[in-house]
């Protein structure tokens, strides 16, 4: 059965900095792109961050603008999300998400991640 948890969410000011980690369970880590998503109230679900293999190619959202770190541990079968500088409109559930660069696409619940004024 194939798991992907994410922790880390919260409630930070403005400005301040949350670490996000996503443990996964049931595929072979090492072969997944992994990608951090978000969903802001109304909004459709959008990509914060992608990182296709350790060393390998990463893209993030425009409006990320260096504000936020991805990175993958293949020896824990995590993948974690720095974000630093938060704002206001950074407030979303944060979802992780497996790809087996084929077919097969697996999600996370879901982290909430609320930014306060």
């Amino acid at each position: 059965q194939v798991k992907l948890e994410e922790s880390g969410g919260g409630v930070v000011h403005a400005g301040g900095s949350l670490r996000l980690s996503c443990t996964t369970s049931g595929i072979v880590f090492s072969g997944y792109a992994m990608s951090w998503y978000r969903q802001r109230p109304g909004q459709k679900r959008e990509l914060v961050a992608g990182l296709r293999r350790a060393d390998g190619e990463i893209e993030y959202g425009d409006f990320v603008k260096g504000r936020f770190t991805i990175d993958r541990d293949d020896t824990q079968n995590t993948v974690y999300l720095e974000m630093k500088r938060l704002e206001p409109d950074d407030t979303a559930v944060y979802y992780c998400r497996a790809w087996d660069y084929g077919a097969f696409i697996y999600w996370g619940q879901g982290t909430q991640v609320t930014v306060s004024e």
